[in-house]
Formats: structure tokens, C-alpha cells, sequence
């Protein structure tokens, strides 16, 4: 069942569950893992509420052929400590759902630019600036369900 509102409106148009889990193997804290379609790859992103723009993993964008000359300008991430130099663009993102209407945005995503012998071993990240801020959305732990909606009307 879909989330509404007091006065009936809908407040979530999807539902998806998600999985609870380390986002690499050296970690211990578990983090939510979303099904997500970032432009035409399947894949899934972690739902971080503390972090900045769609962090694409470099895979995802090797695989959509992104362009230099596309980027919409550079930006320098602190993630986990590290300051990591990448492009941002603009890219569709669907929140894929399993109950209800998936749900496509425009997000600004970051491209982590790394060096040839360097290696990303960490998922796609939805970060609430940019990301996140264009929707509403609520966790049920427990149900496993991530629940998502537009946050205007025709969205």
C-alpha cells in the first residue's frame, strides 16, 4: 500500500524494497540499497542523506559513453575522506518501482575522474543535494520498503 497523505493525497506515487548491507567489504555499517535506472543502465545506489549529488560510479559512465564536452562543470567531492576530482553532468535517474509508478528526474550526477591505475570500489550514491532534495521519500525497516513520490503535482 502506497503512503498518502491526511487529506488523501498521495504522498509516495512508488515503493520499492531495498536491501540492507555493507556498501564494500571492509565496512561494517550497513547502508540502504535502492533499485535504480541511472539513463539506461540498471543498477542499484545507495540512499546517503549526508552526501551531494548522484556519485555515478565510473563503470556506469564508461558504459553510458558520457562525453567531457558534455559535463555541465568539475567539482573536487570529499568521500570518506578523500578529496576525489570529478565531472558533473546532468542525467536521468528512475527510482524503479515495484508497487506503484517508477519516477524519473534530472539529477546532477558526479563522475569520480581517476587516475589509470586507480580502481572505484565503491557503489553509486544518491546524495541529498541534487539528488535526493527533488523528492520525498520515507524509509519502512520493517518491511524493507523504500518509498518514493514527486514532490510537485504532475511530476
Amino acid at each position: 500500500m502506497l503512503l498518502k497523505f491526511e487529506d488523501g493525497r498521495q504522498f509516495a506515487q512508488g515503493a520499492c524494497s531495498f536491501v540492507y548491507r555493507p556498501a564494500t567489504e571492509r565496512e561494517t555499517k550497513h547502508r540502504i540499497f535502492v533499485p535504480v535506472q541511472i539513463e539506461s543502465i540498471q543498477t542499484e545506489a545507495v540512499v546517503d542523506t549526508g552526501g551531494v549529488y548522484l556519485v555515478c560510479h565510473p563503470e556506469i559512465a564508461d558504459l553510458l559513453r558520457l562525453d567531457l564536452a558534455d559535463k555541465v562543470g568539475t567539482d573536487e567531492l570529499n568521500i570518506r575522506g578523500r578529496k576525489i576530482p570529478g565531472s558533473l553532468y546532468r542525467l536521468y535517474l528512475t527510482l524503479l518501482a515495484e508497487e506503484g509508478k517508477p519516477l524519473t528526474l534530472e539529477v546532477s550526477a558526479f563522475v569520480p575522474r581517476l587516475e589509470p591505475y586507480e580502481t572505484w570500489d565503491l557503489p553509486s550514491f544518491m546524495g541529498l543535494t541534487g539528488c535526493l532534495e527533488w523528492i520525498r521519500f520515507a524509509v519502512d525497516p520493517i518491511t524493507d520498503m523504500f518509498y518514493f513520490g514527486a514532490i510537485y503535482e504532475g511530476s
